[in-house]
């Protein structure tokens, strides 16, 4: 997984964790990260038809507008959150752990414009047991990320 972010020339850091503390709420507060530079990976599986996914990148200070934007983003009538099931069978990855590098190359990431805000944002890491902290511009250096203004909506 970091070899992706070596070939993207990102300026990021890993930062271990507890497993059980990777829930973004946990972990912001185990570790001190604010909640407005955490970064939540949400996968999404479309119902009709089957089979079409995204990975969405939201701050965890706003809610991801499933049935609206990211639905007409992934071009589909209907999607919903994927199961964990799903969500490691397509990505490889534990919910808790996803991140939006080293997905399979059919899975596009939408990024909230929001993400892109912050000087740093910490983001999954591929596994429950590390994070990964970064400067958001690499978003807009990968190869399938489309930044999506008003992607997420911030919670009041």
């Amino acid at each position: 997984m970091t070899d992706a972010l070596v070939g993207l020339s990102a300026n990021f850091e890993t930062m271990e964790c507890d497993p059980d503390l990777a829930d973004t709420a946990q972990f912001c507060e185990a570790y001190g990260i604010p909640l407005e530079q955490s970064a939540n990976a949400i996968m999404l599986a479309s119902k009709k038809p089957l089979g079409v996914y995204a990975v969405c990148l939201v701050l965890a200070t706003h809610r991801l507008d499933v049935n609206g934007v990211a639905r007409r983003e992934m071009g589909v009538r209907k999607v919903s959150f994927a199961p964990p099931e799903v969500t490691a069978e397509v990505t490889g990855m534990i919910m808790g752990g996803v991140t939006p590098f080293s997905l399979p190359s059919d899975v596009p990431v939408l990024v909230d414009g929001a993400v892109m805000g912050p000087r740093w944002v910490v983001v999954g890491g591929g596994s429950r047991d590390m994070k990964i902290k970064l400067d958001p511009e690499v978003f807009a250096r990968m190869p399938n990320v489309r930044i999506v203004e008003s992607l997420a909506n911030r919670i009041e």
